[in-house]
Parts: structure tokens; sequence; C-alpha cells
């Protein structure tokens, strides 16, 4: 684990990965810090996961168009300029807005979104999903579903 400072420069950015019709380049790995994941996510309108909770803390920064958040049932469209917070075991989703979007995700703690991101990427090929798979290859990393 990097104990030090270190910069990530656009040309440094590991290969985007896809999962499930999001797009997400990894910034800070749990191979570059202990306490917390970032990853640079972004995807056409209507893409997003389903509801689901995990065990970590979650915080998303909506960098470009519209991403409406759904949280414990509560469903908000946020503009580019807005901070979701979401508290580890909280039953979230979300899915793009009109023209897609694109928006920084910071993990907490204990996070294994990179590592679950990485293998969706890996195990969930394009096209229409496999959902049987997908709940199971998320559900490795700690991913409930609640659908």
């Amino acid at each position: 684990m990097s104990t030090k400072p270190f910069i990530v420069n656009p040309g440094d950015r590991s290969t985007t990965l896809s999962v499930v019709g999001t797009n997400v380049t990894v910034l800070v790995s749990d191979a570059d810090s202990k306490d917390q994941q970032i990853t640079l996510q972004s995807g056409d309108e209507g893409a997003g996961p389903p509801p689901h909770s995990h065990d970590w803390d979650e915080s998303f920064y909506v960098t470009r168009g519209q991403v409406q958040f759904t949280c414990n049932g509560q469903t908000t469209m946020c503009p580019a300029g807005t901070l979701v917070h979401v508290a580890a075991g909280t039953i979230h989703a979300f899915s793009y807005g009109p023209g897609g979007g694109e928006m920084l995700e910071v993990t907490g703690k204990g996070s294994k979104a990179v590592q679950m991101f990485s293998a969706l990427d890996r195990e969930i090929p394009p096209g229409p999903p496999d959902v049987e798979k997908i709940v199971r290859v998320a559900g490795e990393y700690g991913v409930r579903f609640d659908i």
C-alpha cells in the first residue's frame, strides 16, 4: 500500500473498465490506499446499477450531466456539482440522466468496489446483461441486490 503522496495524470490512468453499461476508470485502487478508493464513472442515459447495498461508505460527485440517485426509496435528480453520500448498508441505486453523465466515486475503508468492478469487467461481456451472473460476481465482493 502506498504511504506516500502520489499524482495521477490523465496519461497515467488505468484502462477504462466496462462494468454493465458504466465506464469505470480507477484513479486510486486498494493497492494505492488502505482507506479509500476513487473512480471516475460515466454512462449513457438510463445506465446504472439496480438497488443494492454493501458494507462500505460511498460518495459520488457529479461532474457532468445529471445522475438520478435513489437512497432508501427516495429519488433525486442530481445535476453537475452535486455530492451524494451513501452510508454503509444503505440500499441505493443510480442511473444516468438525459444525455448521460459522469461522476467521481470515493469509497471508504473496507471497500471492495475496485476489485468488484475489475471482476465484472472481466466476467460480464458487453450486450444484454446476465443478471444471475452479475448478482453472483458482485455478491463475491459483498454487494447485496434488492431486486
